[in-house]
This record gives C-alpha cells, sequence and structure tokens, in this order.
C-alpha cells in the first residue's frame, strides 16, 4: 500500500509501536529511491510515512531493539505491499508482495495539466452535447411540451441520512493543508477540525516536509485561508496534530464515531484532495479490520505500523490525513495508506485500485490528545526485539536484537513474563500474530499499562505469558 510507500524486506524490530502507516496523501519532495534494507524496527519502534498512499519496504531478516533500539531506524523496514501512502502514503498487505509506494502531494505544476486536461474534456463533451441537441431538435418536426423541475431551493434538500447530506455537513470541517518545505518541496494532502480551539488532525507524511523550517497553509471548503503550526507528531502512528494560528469563530469539529464498533461491510465516505482536487467526496464500504500495514515515505528510514481499516472508497494520493466517514458522518478513520499496481511509464503516483487502508480513529484520538497534551507521542512496548519476516507464522525475538544488543530488554516487560530469544509470539490476546509488524500494529492499539496476553511457541511447545505493556516516549 502507500501513503504512498512501497517496498517489502525483512528486519527485526521491537515488540513496541514503531513508524507511521503508509500515508495516502500529502505534500512530499521527489520521491526518493527505495531504502536499503536495514535492521527490522522493533515491535516498539514508530515509523514515518509519507504524504501519500504507499508503504515502504520492509527489512524481513533484521533484528532491531525494543526500548534501546533508536528509533526511527537508519533505514525503513520492509513494508507490505499492500500498505502504501495512497491518501497520503502506504505499504504492502502482509502476506503479498511489497510493492511500496510513496504517494506524494501533487506539485503544482502537474496540477496545472490536470485542470487543463479536466477543462477540455467538458469543453468537448458540452461540444458534443450542444451538437446532438440541435440536430435532435432539427429531426423532430411536431413541437413538444416540457415539464420544468420546480426552482424551489427547499425541492432541492438531501435527507441528512444520504450521502449528498453527509458531505454537506462535514465538508465544513474537512481542510486541504498546503505543505512547502524550506527547500522548495512540498504538496498536498487532508485534515479535518479536531476541537474548536482550532486543532487539526491529520497523517504525519502530510506535514512532515514543513515541520521544521517550512510552511503550513490550511484551506476550508469555503475557500478561506489559514497559517497552521505543528503541535506535535507521531511518527510510528503516522498522525499529526496541527494548530490554526488565528482560528476562526464557529469552528464545527467532526463528531468522532467508535472504529471498534466497526463492522466489515459498513458504508463509508472518504473527503479529501486526491492529486489536489479539493472537497472530492468518494464512497465504499468496510472491506475488512484489523489489516497490518506497515508504511514509509520512501526516503526517511523510518515507518509507520497500524492494526489498519480497510475500505474500498477511492482514496488517491492528496486524501492522505482526510476523514473516513461512517453512514452517519461520524469519523471512524484517518485515510493514510492505499495499495497501488506501481505507476506507470512518465507517472510519478499511482492511484485508486480499491484498496485503501485508515488508522481507527480510537487509536488517532489517543495520540492526538497526547500530542495536544506534551507535544510527543507515547508508545506502549513489551521490551523486546522481533525479526520483520513477513511470513514466519509468528513473530519471532531473535537471539540479538539491533547492534547486537539483548533482544529481551532485562527486566523489561517481557523479561518479567518469562519471554525469551527464540520464542515465536503467535497471538496476541485473540489476534492472530503472523509477523513481526503485524505484532507492532497490534501492541500499538493498546496503551502503556494496559494488560495483554501472549501465546508463543518455545522449542515446539505452546505457552501463555501475561504481559503489562511498558512505555516510551517520543520518536526518537
Amino acid at each position: 500500500m502507500s501513503t504512498e510507500n512501497e517496498g517489502n524486506e525483512g528486519t527485526a524490530a521491537e515488540a513496541v509501536p514503531s513508524a507511521p502507516p503508509v500515508p495516502a496523501d500529502a505534500p512530499q519532495g521527489a520521491p526518493g529511491s527505495p531504502p536499503e534494507p536495514a535492521p527490522a524496527p522493533v515491535a516498539e519502534l514508530p515509523a514515518t510515512p509519507p504524504h501519500a498512499p504507499h508503504a515502504p519496504p520492509l527489512n524481513p531478516h533484521a533484528p532491531q531493539s525494543a526500548a534501546e533500539a533508536n528509533w526511527p531506524p537508519p533505514s525503513p523496514p520492509a513494508v507490505p505491499a499492500y500498505a502504501s501512502h495512497g491518501a497520503g502514503a502506504g505499504g504492502p498487505v502482509w502476506g503479498a508482495p511489497p510493492q511500496p509506494y510513496a504517494p506524494e502531494g501533487p506539485r503544482r505544476r502537474g496540477m496545472g495539466g490536470l485542470v487543463a486536461a479536466v477543462a477540455a474534456a467538458a469543453l468537448i463533451a458540452g461540444g458534443i452535447g450542444g451538437a446532438l441537441g440541435y440536430w435532435a431538435a432539427d429531426r423532430n418536426g411536431s413541437g413538444s411540451t416540457t415539464v420544468s423541475a420546480s426552482a424551489n431551493p427547499q425541492d432541492l434538500k438531501r435527507d441528512p441520512g444520504t450521502v449528498a447530506g453527509v458531505a454537506s455537513r462535514a465538508l465544513p470541517s474537512v481542510v486541504t493543508i498546503d505543505a512547502q518545505g524550506g527547500d522548495g518541496e512540498g504538496g498536498t494532502g487532508t485534515g479535518f477540525v479536531y476541537d474548536k480551539e482550532g486543532h487539526i488532525l491529520t497523517n504525519n507524511h502530510v506535514v512532515a516536509s514543513a515541520a521544521d523550517s517550512g510552511q503550513l497553509t490550511v484551506t476550508f471548503s469555503n475557500g478561506k485561508k489559514y497559517g497552521a503550526e505543528v503541535v506535535g507528531r507521531a511518527k510510528g502512528y503516522d498522525v499529526a496534530v496541527l494548530k490554526l494560528k488565528n482560528p476562526p469563530s464557529g469552528l464545527a469539529p467532526l463528531s468522532l464515531g467508535n472504529s471498534d464498533q466497526v463492522a466489515v461491510g459498513d458504508s463509508t465516505i472518504a473527503i479529501g484532495a486526491p492529486f489536489g482536487l479539493s472537497n472530492t467526496v468518494t464512497t465504499g464500504i468496510i472491506s475488512a479490520k484489523n489489516r497490518p500495514v506497515a508504511s514509509g515515505d520512501g526516503s526517511s528510514g523510518s515507518n509507520s505500523y497500524m492494526s489498519a481499516l480497510q475500505t474500498d472508497a477511492s482514496i488517491n494520493p492528496g486524501n492522505s490525513g482526510g476523514p473516513l466517514l461512517d453512514a452517519r458522518g461520524a469519523v471512524i478513520g484517518i485515510n493514510s495508506a492505499i495499495q497501488s499496481t506501481g505507476s506507470s511509464v512518465g507517472q510519478t503516483q499511482a492511484g485508486s485500485i480499491g484498496l485503501g487502508f485508515a488508522i481507527p480513529i480510537n487509536q488517532a484520538t489517543n495520540v492526538a490528545q497526547q500530542l495536544i497534551k506534551t507535544g510527543k507521542p507515547v508508545y506502549p512496548v513489551i521490551g523486546a526485539t522481533v525479526a520483520m519476516d513477513e511470513k514466519t507464522g509468528g513473530a519471532v525475538i531473535p537471539d540479538q536484537g539491533v547492534g547486537g544488543t539483548t533482544a529481551v530488554s532485562k527486566d523489561g516487560p517481557a523479561d518479567r513474563a518469562g519471554l525469551k530469544p527464540g520464542d515465536v509470539i503467535t497471538k496476541f490476546n485473540d489476534t492472530a500474530i503472523d509477523s513481526g509488524p503485524t505484532l507492532i500494529g497490534e501492541i500499538w492499539t493498546h496503551k502503556p499499562g494496559d494488560r495483554v496476553t501472549l501465546t508463543y511457541t518455545r522449542d515446539g511447545r505452546t505457552a501463555t505469558a501475561e504481559v503489562t505493556l511498558g512505555e516510551r516516549s517520543g520518536d526518537s
């Protein structure tokens, strides 16, 4: 998938949250070449995704240290092929050949061409329609009687429960984010009003290029623009919070739903700025839940991991950071990554093929509250390094962590629970674990202090361990 990121390589990572999911779309610079395989991120480490849907490749064989390893790692681990920052970035799905694709925000020069193409198509369609209309009128010798629809504005109102009704209420609270880095590179992504104080929730990969020395501009659906600044970023979760510098009065935050209660088949509505086309609304359904997705921007050297909501609503570069709504209009996720078949000759970004991934809003809300409170993310960890191979039948704790460090942190949660190098974790509570990245995504849906049950195999025997999750603050 892509945020748009791509790539699948083996690495090891700690059982701690790591880099952010594949961005569906967001501002980025020129796409970087695929990262060299490096030690996999620890399940306790976060990663950073790009502005468009795509996920960077994960390195399946390199081990990474959980609490002690520096994060993000020097180079991103391989990422599942289905996770990529499509809405801004993303990466590949676990088990599928990774094809990292890191979508980036469209550059203004390219957008001009797109607009011109759309205008030309409209003109041609208009010309053809007019010609056919004239021909039909000329052929019709007898007169005809027509009945016009009522022009009464009230007759045009849509029922609140329709897609049109939901969109009309949500659009005023969805913004297009223009991120321009200090080096002149940048792109567009999406965000939405989180509270009445002027906080905007989006993907980290959407604003990463302008977070330190660039400029961020937020545009509402009515065309009004406001400057914004970064309050905090969580690379491993691929979540960022902005604050409008001079927020207008009367801001209407989008209502937040409960992503834990979402069911496969539920209707979805995505709003964003695909390829710079602001205020675009698309629809679909929830195709799957708890999809393990790893994504990265393909150039920053770090990844993000999530247990994502999968949707077939069309998500493209520029949708990253935008809301995924349920049929009532409540936010159930943040569009972050897409699976893509890759770009064709002459194209820098690929588009939607009906495989989009969103960060569950329950997780994003926890992260946002922490960022608003302290400016730094907090990640739950188990204090053990796990290999990042995709098809190992579980999350393997290697003999050593990154740089020869111990794979199980002394006196850490895993150590206290009796886990050892060589153990293969196969379940996290009731969720089956087939790889290190899947374990990381599941750990990150929890909070430090949560008590979880790990099922593992050792020497052919299956056992369980009760683990109280530890914590790590910050991305470095």
